[in-house]
């Protein structure tokens, strides 16, 4: 069980503080994966201090779970002189910790990783535990399975964010699989309110987000390959919903990119009729070898993914599509 393997790793270094690291504007999969486990951390090691830490902060449907869930153990800032044990949740590659993938990377305290995207061999190298699961929903479909292991029963709150996460992910279960409706199906009997939990993941876009979705349509470039449309795009922020607006509008595939002086950031979107046909996994084949070209890192889902690296957008394009055309030039052109 892995949840035993990372028992006896705290127990193995007598932890009194672990901090749970979640990536940049860490979404609700992320944070109520956290939330859920910090609590499980505490049920398991009474006396234990854990801490959630999310750099850039959490993104604005996660703040209004967090408020929601009333969660007072997140910060902003990074405590890692005073950790025992560090844990990446949802969170498959360092890069994707902005400024503090350097710290992480240097610290003798042993790192465990726990997610549901495809591991990384750099993440690999560097973690003491790597516990990677392709076939769950989501990272808080992983947690809720320590539980279970454990025989420990979710409080409300408990159940209530790993519900959440796992219905954020899941596009509200459409991406399910028998075994998140088993999950689900628990977390219900653990007290979830399934219509008022779910009315918790609508929040309205603001007019900023509006202005990105809206600049990335202006300024797309279109391709076909085969019969599948591919874009791409750049804004300077919010390029995860920039990419799945695209897709939402009628692409197969976007490809949305932001650049702050060096640092470049993009985000991949495909939709499901894309990757059951071509079986192209936009984690693997296309982010993870994008990220090592533009030396950075790049991972993720089969229909979502992003990037970290250095270097213009454009110099980024040309590669993705020569990546794409390479993988996708056996298909059929109708």
């Amino acid at each position: 069980m892995p949840i035993q393997h990372i028992k006896s790793l705290i127990d193995q270094v007598r932890a009194k503080f672990i901090i749970i690291l979640c990536h940049e504007n860490a979404d609700p999969d992320a944070l109520c994966s956290a939330f859920a486990f910090s609590q499980l951390l505490k049920r398991m090691k009474p006396g234990v201090m854990v801490e959630i830490a999310c750099p850039e902060g959490i993104s604005k449907l996660s703040k209004s779970i967090f408020r929601y869930l009333s969660m007072d153990n997140v910060t902003e800032k990074l405590h890692i002189n005073n950790a025992n044990v560090l844990v990446m949740l949802d969170t498959n590659t360092i890069q994707q910790l902005g400024d503090w993938s350097e710290k992480v990377k240097e610290s003798p305290v042993p790192l465990i990783v726990i997610d549901h995207h495809a591991s990384h061999p750099e993440t690999e190298k560097i973690a003491k535990l790597n516990i990677c699961d392709e076939n769950a929903s989501s990272t808080c479909e992983i947690i809720y399975s320590f539980f279970k292991d454990l025989g420990i029963k979710p409080s409300k709150a408990e159940a209530e964010a790993l519900f959440l996460g796992i219905a954020f992910d899941t596009k509200h279960f459409t991406l399910a699989n028998s075994n998140t409706f088993k999950v689900v199906a628990d977390l219900i009997d653990a007290g979830v309110n399934a219509r008022e939990a779910l009315s918790r993941l609508s929040v309205a876009i603001d007019i900023s987000e509006r202005i990105a979705r809206l600049k990335a349509c202006k300024r797309l470039s279109l391709m076909k390959i085969g019969k599948w449309l591919i874009v791409f795009s750049h804004v300077r922020s919010y390029q995860a919903s920039a990419s799945r607006g695209l897709v939402e509008m009628g692409a197969h595939l976007a490809v949305v990119g932001g650049q702050r002086d060096e640092k470049l950031q993009i985000s991949i979107r495909s939709d499901q009729e894309f990757y059951k046909e071509t079986g192209f996994h936009v984690g693997r084949d296309l982010a993870k070898p994008l990220g090592e070209y533009l030396h950075g890192m790049g991972g993720g889902h089969s229909t979502a993914a992003g990037v970290d690296g250095i270097g213009d957008f454009e110099f980024a394009v040309k590669r993705a599509v020569k990546i794409l055309k390479e993988k996708l030039r056996d298909l059929p052109s109708t």
